[in-house]
C-alpha cells in the first residue's frame, strides 16, 4: 500500500482574466491573418504557453526591428514603453496591444499625476518589462523607481510634497505595504493610489496561499522563473509558514526523494501557468502516494477583459 499524501490546493490560482486574454489575443491573430504573427517579448512570462502558441505559429522577438513590415505584431500582457507604439506606427506597421488592463491603468495614472505636477515613484523590480513598459509611458527621469526599503527610506526627492506612488501589478502585497509605509512615515502628504495597484489576481493567489501554507510541510507553485507573480507566490509560502517552497516549471523539475518525508503538499500555480501542469503534478502525485486532496478557496474570481476590436472581429 502507498504512502498517504494530503495536498492542499490553492484557490484561486492560475491563468487571470489579464493573461487568458493575451493568449486569446495571438490565438485570435493567428486565426485572422494566418501565420505567422510576430510577438514582441514573451505574451505572459510561461515558457509552456510561450511553446504552444509557437506551435501555433507565433513567432516571439525581442525587438520591432526583427519584425517584418508586412506581417502583424502583438505587444506583451506587460506593456511597452510609448517609443516602441511610435516605431510601429513609423515602420507602418499592424500592431495589437496586448497589454493587461490593469497594467493600462497604472500607466494611466501616471501619466495623470505627471501632468500635475507630481514627483511620481514606481514601486518595483528593475528590469521587469512591465517596469520598463511604465517607466517608458513618460519622458526619462520622470519616474523613480524604488524596489526595497532601503531605497524608500533613502530617497531624496526633489519636491518632498508633491510626491506620488504607483506600483508594478505583480508585487508581494505585504512587502509593498512595507516599502509604502515607509514612504508614508517619511513623507506624510505622498499620494497612494485611489485603488492598489497590486492587481487583484496578484493579491487574491498569495492570499489563497497564506490561508494554508502554515498547514504544509512543502508547498510547490508552478510557474516560470521568470514570472514577478510566480516567485513571489514561492515566497510568501514561506514566509507564512510552509516548511519549504518552491517554484517549478512542470511535475518533470520535482525532486521526488524530496516528498518521502512528507505529510502535507500545498499546491499552487502563478497567473500565467496553465491549470494542466497542476493537474499532471496531482496526477503524479497519485501514481506515488494515497492522495487525500483538499481544494480550499479563499476568494471567488468573474473578471474578464474584452479583447481589442482589432482581433474580436474575427468570423469564428
Amino acid at each position: 500500500m502507498t504512502r498517504p499524501l494530503t495536498i492542499l490546493l490553492a484557490s484561486p490560482r492560475g491563468f487571470c482574466a489579464g493573461v487568458d486574454r493575451a493568449i486569446q489575443i495571438v490565438e485570435k491573430a493567428l486565426e485572422k491573418w494566418r501565420p505567422p504573427v510576430f510577438v514582441r517579448h514573451e505574451i505572459v512570462h510561461n515558457k509552456h504557453v510561450v511553446s504552444y502558441l509557437k506551435e501555433k505559429g507565433a513567432v516571439f522577438v525581442k525587438e520591432l526591428d526583427e519584425c517584418p513590415t508586412d506581417r502583424p505584431v502583438i505587444f506583451s500582457a506587460h506593456g511597452v514603453p510609448k517609443s516602441v507604439f511610435s516605431e510601429a506606427q513609423r515602420r507602418h506597421m499592424i500592431f495589437v496591444d496586448a497589454t493587461c488592463p490593469l497594467v493600462v491603468k497604472v500607466h494611466v495614472e501616471a501619466e495623470r499625476l505627471y501632468q500635475t505636477g507630481k514627483e511620481i515613484l514606481l514601486i518595483g523590480h528593475a528590469n521587469h518589462p512591465e517596469v520598463v513598459g511604465t517607466l517608458g509611458q513618460l519622458p526619462s527621469g520622470a519616474i523613480h523607481l524604488i524596489e526595497t526599503i532601503k531605497d524608500a527610506a533613502t530617497y531624496q526627492p526633489s519636491k518632498p510634497d508633491e510626491l506620488a506612488v504607483v506600483t508594478q501589478t505583480t508585487l508581494s502585497v505585504d512587502d509593498t505595504a512595507e516599502i509604502i509605509n515607509t514612504l508614508k512615515e517619511r513623507f506624510p502628504n505622498i499620494a497612494l493610489p485611489h485603488k492598489e495597484d497590486i492587481c487583484y489576481a496578484t493579491t487574491n493567489r498569495q492570499a489563497a496561499v497564506k490561508a494554508i501554507a502554515a498547514r504544509t510541510d512543502l508547498f510547490l507553485v508552478l510557474g516560470t522563473d521568470t514570472s514577478s507573480n510566480s516567485q513571489r507566490l514561492a515566497e510568501v509560502a514561506k514566509k507564512a509558514g510552509a516548511g519549504d517552497a518552491r517554484l517549478i516549471d512542470d511535475v518533470s523539475h520535482i525532486d521526488w526523494g524530496s516528498l518521502n518525508n512528507i505529510k502535507t503538499l500545498g499546491l499552487t500555480a502563478g497567473a500565467s501557468a496553465p491549470e494542466s501542469l497542476l493537474q499532471e503534478v496531482i496526477s503524479e502525485c497519485r501514481n506515488r502516494f494515497t492522495v487525500l486532496l483538499q481544494e480550499v478557496d479563499s476568494a471567488q474570481e468573474d473578471i474578464t477583459f474584452k479583447l481589442p476590436h482589432i482581433v474580436d472581429s474575427v468570423v469564428s
